[in-house]
């Protein structure tokens, strides 16, 4: 299998050392707008070969799309327009409503899987690619019906390889529902950072800075590049889920400002709820089916 992985940093290099280890890939070819990063990626292993996309894509069994999702609009179409017929394509943006409307009528939209692999680190470039990063992590396959049945099943098996569960969602429902599990804790992070460096003390509070405080901002480090264009296309949601958020912080606000004991201890309490969701006991999703792809759909 031949597989051509477009952007090298964390999530592709990540990928394809996985799909390397596992032997779904028999050959990885590198593709990267930084040359240096194409570079780096044959010298550490992660590739095999660096390739310029158009020479990359015209002989492939696979591509992975792992840029920013800006790039991906205008990456994506192109990768389409240059395949084997029998290619497949994937991209692990994580948007998809505005990705996904770009090939909605592209002659070969069925030849693409839209998927977003929820795994990731605060590290970015070739360097930062790590081996079992998405074992035991849920990957959202998006609008498969759009998809031909032995390209689906291709990705399926590709990131079943490597260790995911799959669940399947609109493309809607998936930016609705990572604007709040996983876009709101980046948009906080970076919140966050930016109220302790506007502290004219700040140098004392960063000496003070403990294990809490390091673990949530930790977020913040992720790069501007790659955030950026997330929240531009996810911006409906992310005011929504931002707005959420304020609700709740205020609320906070409140029971501080008043001193009301009695409500912030019901606050705090309710919050402890996340225990059970985050060791296992989330019913939200619930498992439909068992097989070599594990099947999730939301609960109704």
């Amino acid at each position: 299998m031949n597989v051509t992985i477009i952007g090298l940093g964390l999530i592709g290099g990540s990928i394809a050392k996985d799909l390397k280890r596992t032997g779904f890939a028999t050959e990885i070819v590198g593709v990267d707008s930084n040359p240096e990063h194409g570079k780096q990626a044959v010298e550490l292993g992660i590739a095999d070969r660096y390739e310029e996309m158009e020479t990359a894509v015209k002989q492939t069994d696979v591509v992975i799309i792992a840029i920013p999702v800006d790039k991906i609009k205008l990456i994506l179409p192109q990768v389409l327009d240059l395949i084997p017929d029998n290619a497949t394509v994937t991209d692990v943006g994580s948007t998809k409503r505005d990705i996904v409307n770009v090939v909605e009528n592209h002659p070969k939209r069925g030849n693409y899987v839209a998927s977003h692999p929820m795994s990731g680190t605060e590290n970015s470039g070739p360097v930062s690619a790590i081996e079992n990063l998405f074992e035991n992590k849920i990957c959202i396959i998006c609008d498969q019906q759009n998809s031909r049945p032995q390209h689906l099943a291709l990705i399926e098996k590709m990131y079943q390889s490597i260790g995911m569960s799959t669940a399947y969602m609109t493309s809607d429902e998936q930016d609705h529902n990572t604007a709040f599990v996983s876009h709101l804790p980046h948009v906080t992070a970076f919140a966050l950072a930016n109220v302790v460096l506007a502290k004219e003390d700040r140098s004392i509070i960063f000496d003070l800075a403990s294990g809490g405080f390091r673990s949530t901002v930790r977020l913040a480090k992720s790069s501007p590049e790659m955030w950026g264009p997330i929240f531009h296309q996810n911006s409906d949601y992310m005011v929504e889920a931002i707005e959420e958020y304020q609700k709740h912080l205020e609320a906070f606000k409140k029971s501080i400002q008043h001193e009301n004991t009695d409500g912030m201890m019901k606050l705090i309490k309710h919050a402890n709820g996340i225990r059970s969701v985050l060791d296992g006991g989330n019913q939200s999703m619930t498992k439909k089916e068992k097989t070599i792809i594990q099947l999730f759909t939301p609960k109704n």
